[in-house]
């Protein structure tokens, strides 16, 4: 994607993310990065729609065909809905988190995807990348953070979600 593009599919992104935060609609959206997802792409519907904030925000719907499962972005596309991920086998986790936030942080364990939840609960915004995860970001941090991953691919002498917690 140029730089436009990018800014355009991450505003609808951040657009859509912000207003299902709102309303309490759980999400799970996936950033597809250099580790393939055909495998998990292959366990949904396929779509192949341009992104846009109201595409994300009818799929997850609920009581919809689509709203369950994982929505996976490559490029400025969604590829598919409805997709299965893997759960994390950490037993660490709080047990107020649920399966949304579990397959979430189960792909990041195992591939370089970024990934986004939504919580139907709460409305809290979550994201992991590379194993970590962030949770009940205000959505100016996860705005901050969504834009720095996959717009910016500077090294750093700390990862990315030091930064975040430093403030807090």
């Amino acid at each position: 994607l140029d730089e436009q593009e990018l800014n355009a599919m991450l505003d609808d992104v951040a657009s859509a993310t912000k207003a299902m935060s709102a309303s309490k609609v759980g999400a799970l959206m996936v950033f597809e990065r250099a580790t393939g997802l055909v495998e998990r792409i292959e366990t949904g519907v396929p779509i192949d729609g341009v992104v846009s904030s109201g595409l994300i925000q009818n799929i997850f719907v609920k009581d919809t065909p689509l709203h369950d499962g994982a929505v996976i972005i490559r490029g400025n596309r969604i590829v598919a809905a409805c997709c299965l991920l893997p759960l994390t086998e950490n037993r660490n986790l709080s047990q107020e988190l649920g399966t949304r936030h579990r397959a979430a942080i189960g792909l990041s364990e195992n591939s370089d995807a970024l990934t986004i939840v939504v919580s139907e609960e709460t409305g809290g915004i979550s994201i992991t990348s590379k194993g970590e995860f962030l949770h009940d970001l205000s959505k100016e941090e996860f705005e901050a953070i969504l834009r720095e991953q996959l717009i910016t691919e500077q090294k750093t002498e700390e990862p990315w979600y030091h930064k975040i917690w430093r403030r807090g």
